[in-house]
């Protein structure tokens, strides 16, 4: 018998006890993807449909760990980062991903959970700038994130591309800015390879659903399995939002919990 391999990604997260976002979002695309998922947790998160009630941190010394396990025996065709806490804990992530030359990075700058709560400590955004965004083979912003990164509102089209072109300059070599929070009857992405650059626009009919809980950590986790397949990042991306529509289409009729219910993370293969 032939030998095979794993298209193998990995996850730098936080756990969600209640599944629908963080590592359990992320190891479910990653499966639904066609890849083997590993996971390295950063926190773990008191979380349910309602919001986050409690975080416990990680100790860096033993994320570090974690990362030498996997990526010192695994290895990984692409990797994920989402909730990362403190500077320590990001120098630490990056000095790592260094050291191990870790390729087709997926950074999703979370900051802000769906019912509001703080996940990234305000220091830290410097350090995610400085050590991180020029690691990454594309960043995932959404409008709020992006705001926060930029210090400024951004409205409409033409201000989502001055986003991207102004946080490429900081060394990611894509930045994808999700407009998801944005009014109108459509939702539009823009991914920005340049400073100068045009930028390629994604766009999808909304879904009237509450059932939004973990769509960030779902989407650029299926950017990290087409990664790591092998598509070029605006392939990746391309592919990865027919994923995450169709997810979230497949789990508006769902009710869990009291609040933001998650997507269906496994629509191609039951309904």
């Amino acid at each position: 018998m032939s030998e095979k391999i794993y298209r193998r990604v990995l996850t730098i997260a936080g756990s969600d006890s209640g599944g629908g976002a963080g590592i359990q979002a992320d190891l479910k695309t990653f499966a639904a993807n066609g890849c083997y998922g590993m996971s390295v947790i950063t926190a773990l998160t008191a979380q349910n449909t309602l919001g986050v009630s409690g975080i416990h941190p990680v100790p860096v010394a033993f994320v570090e760990q974690q990362l030498d396990a996997v990526l010192g025996d695994i290895g990984a065709d692409a990797v994920k980062i989402g909730m990362l806490f403190s500077v320590e804990l990001i120098a630490a992530v990056a000095r790592k991903l260094r050291d191990y030359d870790a390729q087709r990075i997926v950074l999703d700058p979370v900051m802000v959970a769906k019912g509001g709560d703080r996940l990234l400590q305000e220091d830290a955004i410097t350090a995610l700038k400085e050590h991180l965004f020029p690691l990454a083979e594309v960043i995932t912003p959404n409008l709020p994130e992006a705001e926060d990164l930029l210090g400024r509102t951004i409205s409409g089209r033409a201000e989502m591309l001055a986003a991207g072109r102004d946080l490429v300059q900081w060394g990611p070599r894509y930045v994808l800015v999700k407009g998801g929070h944005a009014d109108g009857h459509n939702s539009e992405d823009v991914l920005v390879a340049s400073a100068g650059g045009e930028g390629t626009w994604f766009g999808a009919a909304r879904v009237a659903t509450p059932n939004t809980h973990g769509t960030g950590c779902t989407l650029s986790s299926a950017i990290a399995a087409q990664l790591a397949q092998g598509l070029s990042v605006p392939d990746a991306v391309d592919k990865a939002r027919v994923y995450i529509q169709q997810a979230i289409r497949a789990g508006a009729a769902y009710r869990l919990g009291q609040g933001h219910g998650p997507v269906h993370h496994f629509w191609p293969f039951w309904g």
